[in-house]
């Protein structure tokens, strides 16, 4: 008989499992980490993994988030760079500090939703870039 479920409480539900593969997803990325082990609740379906597992898990999904933050630091350098600014400039009109821009396109800091939104704005409307430059 299994262990319970802390998560739904169920009784003797946990059940082990060994050289599972489980998908990790982060956004719109994905990868697959195989040879997990652990224990499955048969009721709600609640993962309990290994101390080994779950580093492997929790490897791949930071993997995924840091190459998110590189693909969205290498899209603000294009559009940046098809803008015509430089760092500075880019970083004087989001209200970023001196270097914030470089701090995004390297994936060191993740920027705010709307310096992301405003950068793929004028990605499509390059020409409300002087309108925002007079305000």
């Amino acid at each position: 008989m299994g262990a319970n479920c802390i998560s739904c409480g169920s009784v003797g539900t946990m059940a082990r499992f060994e050289n599972a593969t489980y998908q990790v997803n982060f956004r719109d990325l994905k990868t697959d980490v195989g040879g997990l082990s652990g224990f499955r609740c048969g009721t709600c379906g609640e993962i309990e993994f290994d101390a080994d597992s779950a580093e492997r898990y929790a490897a791949a999904g930071d993997s995924l988030v840091l190459q998110a933050r590189r693909e969205v630091g290498e899209e603000l350098r294009r559009i940046r760079k098809k803008l015509g600014l430089n760092q500075a400039e880019a970083s004087a009109l989001t209200g970023g500090g001196h270097n914030a821009f470089s701090r995004y396109e390297t994936g060191k800091v993740v920027p705010a939703p709307a310096v992301i939104n405003l950068f793929r704005l004028l990605d499509r409307h390059p020409d409300e870039l002087r309108s925002l430059k007079r305000a």
